[in-house]
């Protein structure tokens, strides 16, 4: 049974060979404050491009808090493709003063597509040079009042994609919810934060960052059709040697799935588009891997770093189903060896979950005790995605909208965060 010591052993050196620098990012993160820009003229024109499908619940307080940034109002258009609706959306975006273009296509379906017909809408009518950059948000999205002026700031640094702060409108609804919010946090606070101030290149995650006309001009539209179009975007201009910029000091809010159904496919649907995006471009980012920090990053993003859990945990319940037909004397040593490997990813879990919860603390909207609580829950949340991650390398996935039902807006958003700092306080 030396096999499985062995088998424990490899894994454990290959998972700190590949990621051991995500941990110097956290420990850089909590002794470097993020970077800070310079107030500009505000003259840059932007357009915000949003899809939208069925979001007559939430697509009204995403406009409202748009209009209410502190940006000059006149330098910035709304334009909502309402994708394959079947509700109000339409109507509710127009009446909240965006250009709306209505699209009805049952075949090529998802957010890359909607949002290349939008590129082609935008330009038809005021051609690729009238906007300097174009946001892009989902439905369910909220800005904070200084989002754009923020994001203006870091644009006219000469950054020419940006990603945000990501927070969660909806962090207390239960361990579901909060497990996605503190992933997320993690991501802006120790992966892009830490890149940005190293100087290598951040990643896009799913909504709220904006991309200079050129990119797109470049491109000739929106031409990322993965089921995870965002890491396909981002991986496809770290190889064209673009460097993704970040910016801290935007916050914007977004919910998360709170049904444990849903949960599973969205997730499904994001661990085959990485599978996706690894099958295309895996090959690329481990040739220039040797020549940028950059492309390593993104392939140790892409890469199913699960398949070598799976394959560990596989060979320890092998060993111990084989132990008990065969050799009972090491049922005790392969059990210890199962406990000790589920054990050491929980504690590792805990400890990213405990060091973001602690540090964004003041950014999580819910009560003290569901704050500790999540720190707890995040590791089940995060094992998760193993069964998911198995599904996902056999089924067929398609994409299929997420229902969003938390109608609150950014004022509601602020009393919340306030009344929740009291509780905190006392």
């Amino acid at each position: 049974m030396d096999w499985i010591v062995i088998i424990n052993t490899c894994v454990s050196i290959l998972f700190t060979v590949c990621y051991a620098y995500q941990i110097f990012y956290l420990i850089y993160a909590l002794f470097v404050s993020p970077k800070k820009y310079s107030a500009t003229k505000q003259t840059n024109r932007y357009a915000v491009m949003i899809s939208a499908r069925n979001e007559e619940k939430v697509i009204g307080h995403l406009l409202r808090s748009i209009t209410s940034c502190d940006y000059p109002s006149e330098l910035v258009d709304i334009y909502v493709v309402a994708d394959n609706c079947t509700d109000e959306t339409a109507r509710i975006a127009a009446e909240n003063g965006a250009n709306v273009y209505q699209r009805f296509n049952k075949k090529l379906i998802g957010k890359g597509y909607a949002l290349n017909e939008l590129y082609a809408h935008i330009t038809g009518l005021h051609g690729t040079e009238y906007y300097d950059g174009f946001f892009v948000f989902d439905a369910d999205n909220l800005l904070d009042k200084h989002y754009i002026t923020e994001m203006d700031k870091c644009f006219s640094a000469g950054n020419r994609v940006i990603t945000s702060y990501r927070n969660s409108k909806n962090y207390g609804a239960n361990w579901i919810s909060a497990g996605y919010a503190l992933w997320f946090l993690r991501e802006a606070k120790f992966l892009n934060n830490p890149r940005s101030l190293l100087g290598t290149s951040c990643a896009i995650s799913g909504t709220g960052f904006l991309i200079h006309k050129d990119i797109l001009k470049r491109q000739k539209g929106w031409i990322h059709f993965l089921l995870t179009e965002d890491i396909e975007f981002s991986v496809d201009n770290v190889l064209q040697g673009e460097k993704i910029g970040y910016c801290h000091t935007a916050m914007l809010y977004d919910e998360q799935p709170s049904s444990f159904k849903v949960a599973w496919r969205q997730r499904l649907r994001w661990s085959k588009g990485f599978l996706q995006v690894m099958r295309d471009y895996g090959g690329s980012l481990f040739k220039q891997s040797f020549k940028r920090f950059s492309a390593f990053d993104m392939l140790m993003t892409i890469a199913p770093a699960f398949l070598i859990t799976i394959f560990c945990l596989i060979s320890n319940l092998s060993a111990l189903v084989y132990a008990c037909l065969y050799d009972p004397a090491f049922i005790r040593i392969i059990a210890g060896s199962l406990v000790y490997t589920v054990a050491s990813a929980y504690l590792l879990l805990f400890i990213v979950g405990l060091t973001t919860g602690i540090t964004e603390w003041k950014q999580i909207h819910c009560s003290a005790s569901r704050k500790i609580l999540s720190f707890f829950t995040f590791p089940l949340f995060m094992m998760t995605y193993i069964p998911i991650s198995v599904q996902a390398l056999f089924a067929k996935v398609e994409w299929k909208p997420i229902e969003h039902n938390v109608a609150i807006s950014m004022d509601e958003l602020i009393q919340e965060k306030v009344a929740c700092s009291g509780q905190a306080i006392r």
